[in-house]
Formats: C-alpha cells, sequence, structure tokens
C-alpha cells in the first residue's frame, strides 16, 4: 500500500535525568526509587492507571515473594504488598491475592509521595537513537505529540519496546518463534469460597467429552479468592497470541472474552462453589507471559537456575519455579509444561542470583531493562516475568539509573558495588555483598 513521510517539529516537554517507560510493577519500583534518592524522573504510562497485569490486567495474585525462609523481594516488593494490605487489600486464607483496586491506590500514592512526574494515556511512539545512545524517546497523548529527553532511560514496557526500538537485539519464543498462551483475566462475583475444593482433574476430561469447550486446554491456573464471594479467574488460555503486534492482540481479546462463557459453563456445572457464579468483567489489558527477552551483556539460562547461581555484580535473587505454560492445547505440550513446573523448582531456601549485566541491553549506554524482558533465555524468563521478580529488577534498575546521571555517565560507568550498597541500603535482599 505505499509509504508515507511525516515529519514535523516537536516540543521537547519533560528534560529529565530519568524517564521510566511503562508503569507496571518494575517501572514503578524503577521510578519510586529513583525519585527517593533525588532524580527527576518522568514515568509514561499508556494506560489509565499504574501497575500493569496485577491492576488493568485483573492477575489476581503476586506469585511468591519469598524462598521460603528469605523476604526475597525485599524493599518496594515487601512495601507494595504491606501497604496494599494496609489499603484494605488483604484478602482472608491468601497471602499473595491481588485487590486490584487497592492495588492502583498504592501505586498512585507511592509515586506522588515519591515526587514522580507521570502521566497516563501517554503512548510511545518512537524512539531517537544514534550510535547506541537514546536522544530523545516521543510520545502521543491527548494534548498531542511530544519528545522527552533524559540522561537515562529505563525500559519498563515489559515487551522490550524501547530497547528493540532503539536497536537493541533480542529473542522472542522458542526455537521456532512459538511463544507462551496468554491469559484474559477476570472477576467473578457469588463464589461460596466455603464450598470450593481443589478440581479432580478428571472433571476437566469430562467437559471435554461433553463438548463443552472449543480447546481442549488442559491447563487451568485456576480462581484466587479476591473478595468475600469475588474470585479472580486465571482462566483459559489465548494461544498464538504476539504482544509486540496489535492485530494478533486483538484477535485473542475477542477470543479471550468469548471463551469465557465456555468457562462459565464449565465451573458451574461441574465444580463446587460457583453454581452461581457471575462474570463482572474482564481485564482492560490482556495477560501475557511472553514476549522480547533483549539481549544483554549476561544472559541468564536454565544452568544458572539449576546451579542457583551467583554473580559478583548481583543485585537481587528469586527463586519461582519454570513455568512455561504451553503454546498450544495438545496433550503432549500440557505433558511438557507439567514436567518442567514440577521438576524446575526448588526446595525451601533455595532462590538464584540476578546480575546487573541482564538490565544493561547490548549496544545500548544509556538505556537499562528491566522486568519481564530482562536479558535471559525462555526458562528463565518463565520464572523471573512475575510481579515480585519485577520489583526485584526494577528497583537496581532505578538505583544505577541513579548513580549513572549523577556521575554523568553511561550505564556501565561505575562500580557495582556502590550500586549493591545502595540497594542494601534501601532494603534490597542481597545476602553475598558485605560492602
Amino acid at each position: 500500500m505505499g509509504n508515507v513521510m511525516f515529519q514535523r517539529e516537536i516540543e521537547v516537554r519533560h528534560d529529565v535525568d530519568i524517564l521510566v517507560v511503562g508503569g507496571g510493577p518494575a517501572g514503578i519500583a524503577a521510578a519510586v526509587v529513583a525519585a527517593r534518592q533525588g532524580a527527576k524522573v518522568f514515568l509514561a504510562e499508556g494506560s489509565s492507571c499504574l501497575g500493569g497485569m496485577g491492576t488493568i490486567g485483573l492477575v489476581p495474585a503476586f506469585m511468591q515473594f519469598t524462598d521460603g525462609k528469605n523476604f526475597l523481594a525485599a524493599g518496594i516488593g515487601e512495601e507494595v504488598l504491606n501497604k496494599m494490605w494496609q489499603y484494605g487489600g488483604k484478602v482472608e486464607g491468601s497471602a499473595y491475592s491481588i485487590k486490584a483496586e487497592a492495588l492502583k491506590r498504592v501505586y498512585d500514592d507511592m509515586v506522588t509521595e515519591a515526587g514522580v512526574d507521570f502521566a497516563f494515556h501517554t503512548q510511545m511512539v518512537a524512539v531517537d537513537a544514534t550510535d547506541g545512545q537514546v536522544n530523545h524517546v516521543i510520545f502521543a497523548a491527548k494534548s498531542g505529540i511530544f519528545a522527552v529527553k533524559a540522561k537515562v532511560y529505563i525500559d519498563g514496557t515489559g515487551d522490550g519496546d524501547l530497547c528493540a526500538w532503539a536497536g537493541a537485539d533480542f529473542e522472542k519464543g522458542d526455537q521456532n518463534g512459538n511463544m507462551m498462551a496468554g491469559t484474559l483475566c477476570s472477576i467473578w462475583s457469588d463464589v461460596d469460597w466455603d464450598k470450593v475444593v481443589k478440581p479432580d482433574r478428571r472433571r476437566i476430561e469430562e467437559a471435554f467429552k461433553n463438548k463443552i469447550f472449543t480447546n481442549e486446554d488442559r491447563h487451568l491456573p485456576g480462581m484466587w479468592r479476591v473478595g468475600n464471594s469475588l474470585g479472580g479467574g486465571n482462566i483459559g488460555h489465548t494461544y498464538g497470541v504476539d504482544s509486540t503486534d496489535e492485530r494478533s492482540l486483538t484477535k485473542s481479546l475477542v477470543w479471550g472474552r468469548k471463551s469465557l462463557m465456555e468457562y462459565e459453563k464449565y465451573y458451574k456445572e461441574f465444580l463446587e462453589g460457583y453454581e452461581d457464579m457471575e462474570l463482572v468483567t474482564t481485564g482492560a489489558l490482556l495477560g501475557i507471559r511472553e514476549s522480547r527477552r533483549i539481549i544483554g551483556d549476561y544472559v541468564m539460562v536454565l544452568e544458572d537456575f539449576n546451579n542457583r547461581a551467583s554473580f559478583d555484580d548481583e543485585i537481587g535473587r528469586y527463586s519461582y519455579p519454570v513455568d512455561i505454560h504451553a503454546s498450544d492445547a495438545s496433550k503432549e505440550s500440557y505433558s511438557n509444561f507439567e514436567k518442567e513446573f514440577y521438576n524446575l523448582r526448588y526446595k525451601e531456601g533455595e532462590s538464584y542470583g540476578i546480575p546487573y549485566r541482564a538490565l544493561t541491553p547490548k549496544g545500548l549506554d544509556n538505556v537499562l531493562v528491566t522486568g519481564r524482558c530482562v536479558s535471559c533465555d525462555r526458562y528463565m524468563q518463565a520464572s523471573i516475568r512475575v510481579m515480585p521478580g519485577c520489583y526485584i529488577t526494577g528497583q537496581a534498575a532505578g538505583v544505577a539509573a541513579v548513580i549513572a546521571a549523577e556521575k554523568n555517565t553511561d550505564i556501565r560507568g561505575f562500580d557495582v558495588k556502590e550500586l549493591q550498597q545502595r540497594l542494601k541500603d534501601i532494603g534490597a535482599y542481597l545476602p553475598s555483598f558485605n560492602g
């Protein structure tokens, strides 16, 4: 259909120390710790609230913050959890369930009190970069198009958009390009939690025989209690979704909403406690588990998980299992998922280290990557992708950006021991660092 040249002069609206693109858990952690250390920070978020998957995406639980002995997501992660409970977000019998409205208010207050300048409905549309240096990032908002200039840029997009658009190399999916299925999460009312029991695996096979489902999807993460009679549904999969392509996202969102009618029938007719449940809403953001993995100075690999690796430049440790959701609904794919999920996990007190080099994209000098798209292979992404892991890498990126901005150097131009000390000072879990 041809191409069009579009060129215009636009305002540089913000000239800051640090620009954070994306207000999910990693971006929030980065922005808050950076502002608290005196940096001038602008945080751009494309949707109507902070929190990403845990708020607008309605993912009903954080996953584990600890290794059973140590609070690994210490610092910002622990603060977020405690504040959510203080804001009325604690759920009976479920330590890590999320009440989305409480969590939204927590994030609003944390960035406001830290002095972060932030804006919603602000979409990144272009990156101006030359020779490994980002010069400006371009945004579109209701007021028009504008640019932001910073000393250091932090990619908290979850998809590695900033890094990829700046020219960084990345990987995506398995050797054939297949990626984990997504999930459109949901909220359901009138669940009788006193009657709910762990479902018998045989019930879903029975439902398949009764032709309840379009896809014979055996992987059912299930329903989390998120209120007295509310359930947060992490149910159903959107196979073949690519979150870096809006056309793919559109198809998956349409299917996700349609598929929940099948799950409503299944829950009401085959499981106890859900007989009167009613769909309240679905997430405005599709739950994405996998997209780009930015190639950094170090690529975390499965061997690091198996070896409980430690690093000289460690900025945190984490312990969630390798959780690779299948890319299709076949029995073979589900069997592979089960094998990995139950074998690639830790005993109490075990964890792996996260090196700072996994946050420094190869070929870029003033950009840090954080959250789901840090430098790792597919196995490690399947562990580090969850929210507590994002808090860990986010706060490290925020502190590192402050040091680089203060010293007027690039992201590799300072002693990593200073980063580790500052992280320890804000409460990060760094057992191998002694100063």
